[in-house]
Order: structure tokens, then C-alpha cells, then sequence
């Protein structure tokens, strides 16, 4: 099931009676998140929340994957095991290599369904873009301050993080939190092993700024293919148009030249500069039930905000997507057979 934009997701949770609305003023600092701590603890990861007075001009979306029925939902499954199994299906097929010519003859109409889930660029604007704060300011959405310990507000689901190799041109999309530090300056919180880091490390050899663009809501789809683990060489895109049977629509930013789904909520546009020094992060109260460490990492500078004209921002905390969003055993099999 594909959807265009966070709103269709909330009117199919509200359908469903998996959607609290909350119109009285909860404030984003320590107060949404308290409840929200309460809410995803009870059975079966208790309800979404909509909380639609933030005190700024936008509502936040929270615990909206805190349970296996509303991960299904979102990924247009009856159940995660049946699109583990068909991953899983679809790897031992294409890799096969006891597969004869006349089984490779039936593959092609396979093929044919794969390639219609490949991205695609579209030229012109995307919906995301009908809205353009060319003077960016952070401080205009509903960050979240999570834990009293926390060193600011942290936009702990972005996701879609955008990055690009500069040598292959490769494109990754990636899931890192980012603390906001001002109205335009966030930190970029990728350890040393991501690809994020790894284009990081790129791009200073060549001594050049590095474009990243980070979308937020969307295609629920968008979120999961962020986090899976992926070998380098599957877009993350792909996977996406596969859970959704449909491709996605790319369009380019208007600061950078990375591409983005056309349907996002918010798109942040920005750049990392390999020369600067490292802003001091942290700490996080993270999912383990502990405040991980401050330390230092790269500061993400933020050219151009965007929105589409009737947007619904989803910023929910990190453990609604580490501790609830739900991952299948027949999930995590296939993407082993993936890497």
C-alpha cells in the first residue's frame, strides 16, 4: 500500500482506532515525551498520539509504529512475517545458482516487476516543495526535548538522511539523529561506521562540502527502508517501492542537487563542511535506558527548509522506533540473505 504523505497514514490509524488526538497545548519539551513513555509501555504499545497543539504551527505524530498491528499498517501488510517471507522468497530466487535457462525464463517477468519499483526522478517540484522558509529556522517545528539529562532537542526520526558518495555517486539514505544547536545548525550524529561517515571522510579528502538533505514523514515505508541493513549496493529507494508496489517519485532539492521523495511532509536542506571543527552533542537519553555520552560530531548547517502546503511533522521519540518499531523474524532473515 503506498501512500502520499504522513496525513494518509494518520486517516487509516484513525479508521482503524489506533489514534488518540490530543487538541489541549502539550509542550514538546519533557511533557509529550512523558506521556508518550507512559502510552507505549501499556498492552500491545498502547495507541498513536497525535498531539495537534505543540505551541508552534505544526502537530506531532508519536508512537504511530509502537505496535505489530500498526507496523503492518504502515508497510500494507496483513502481517510482517508475510513480507519477510516474500523478501526472503525473492533473494533465493534472483541469487539462485543452481536455477537452469528455463527457470531464469520465468524469472523475467519478476524482473519486469522489480524494475517498476526502481525510483524514479520527475522534473519540477514535488509536493514537499510548495512551501519554501528560505531563512530556516529549527526552531518553528516541534523538536522534542526527551529526558531531562538530554543536552537540547533532537530530531530523533529523520527518516530519510541523504547522502551521496562523491567518487560513484551512489546515493544512501540513512537514519541519524541530529540535536538542534540554533535556527539553522544541528549536529549530524553518524559513528564511524555508517555510510554517512564513510561519504564523510570522502568528501574531506577532496576538500569539498558535503550536500545532505533529511526528509521527514512521507511514506512510512521511507522510515523502515532507512533503518534496514542493507548491502551498499541496494538503494534503500528500492526497497521502499517494493513494500509500497509502487516506485518512488524522487524530485531534486532546490539547495543541493540530491533528490528526495516527491511526497515528503519536510525536507531539510543542508551541508556538512569536512574543514570545521566538531560541535560537542549530547547527551541522549537513548534506548537502552541510559544517557549515551556527549562527544563530537559534525555540525549540519541548514539552507532551506521546505513543506508541502497541509503538513503533519513526525518527530517520535527514539524508542518508538527502537523499541517499538517491530521487526519480524522472517524480516531480519532476509535482509541477512540480502547482505
Amino acid at each position: 500500500m503506498a501512500f502520499q504523505g504522513i496525513h494518509e497514514y494518520i486517516d487509516l490509524l484513525e479508521r482503524k482506532g489506533e489514534l488518540i488526538r490530543i487538541s489541549g497545548y502539550v509542550n514538546p519539551v519533557l511533557e509529550i515525551p512523558e506521556i508518550v513513555d507512559r502510552v507505549s509501555k501499556s498492552p500491545e504499545g498502547g495507541k498513536a498520539l497525535l498531539f495537534e497543539n505543540t505551541g508552534t504551527d505544526f502537530p506531532v505524530l508519536i508512537n504511530a509504529f509502537g505496535s505489530n498491528n500498526r507496523m503492518a499498517l504502515a508497510l500494507g501488510a496483513d502481517n510482517l512475517n508475510a513480507i519477510g517471507d516474500e523478501i526472503e522468497s525473492l533473494f533465493k530466487k534472483l541469487v539462485s545458482p543452481k536455477a537452469g535457462l528455463m527457470e531464469k525464463l520465468r524469472m523475467l517477468p519478476m524482473l519486469g516487476q522489480i524494475s517498476s519499483w526502481m525510483p524514479k526522478s520527475v522534473s519540477g517540484k514535488g509536493k514537499c516543495q510548495e512551501v519554501v522558509m528560505k531563512e530556516p529556522d529549527m526552531g518553528k517545528l516541534p523538536v522534542l526535548t526527551c529526558w531531562p539529562a538530554d543536552g537540547g532537542p533532537f530530531v530523533t526520526l529523520p527518516c530519510c538522511v541523504v547522502t551521496r558518495d562523491p567518487e560513484t555517486g551512489v546515493r544512501n539514505v540513512g537514519m541519524y539523529r541530529m540535536q538542534v544547536f540554533g535556527p539553522n545548525l544541528t549536529g549530524m550524529h553518524w559513528h564511524k561506521h555508517k555510510t554517512g561517515a564513510r561519504h564523510f571522510n570522502e568528501y574531506k579528502k577532496r576538500g569539498e562540502r558535503m550536500p545532505i538533505s533529511v526528509v521527514l514523514g512521507g511514506d512510512p515505508a521511507y522510515t523502515y527502508a532507512a533503518t534496514a541493513p542493507l548491502p551498499d549496493n541496494i538503494d534503500e529507494y528500492l526497497l521502499a517501492g517494493f513494500l509500497r508496489k509502487k516506485r518512488v517519485e524522487l524530485v531534486k532539492c532546490i539547495t543541493n542537487d540530491l533528490e528526495i521523495p516527491s511526497n515528503a511532509d519536510f525536507v531539510i536542506e543542508g551541508y556538512v563542511d569536512p574543514e570545521e571543527d566538531f560541535i560537542w552533542e549530547g547527551p541522549f537519553g537513548d534506548h537502552t535506558g541510559f544517557y549515551s555520552l556527549a562527544d563530537w560530531y559534525p555540525k549540519f548547517h541548514v539552507t532551506c527548509i521546505t513543506t508541502g502546503r497541509m503538513p503533519f511533522i513526525r518527530l517520535p521519540l527514539l524508542v518508538s522506533l527502537r523499541r517499538k518499531m517491530r521487526t519480524s523474524v522472517a524480516l531480519r532473515s532476509a535482509f541477512s540473505l540480502a547482505r
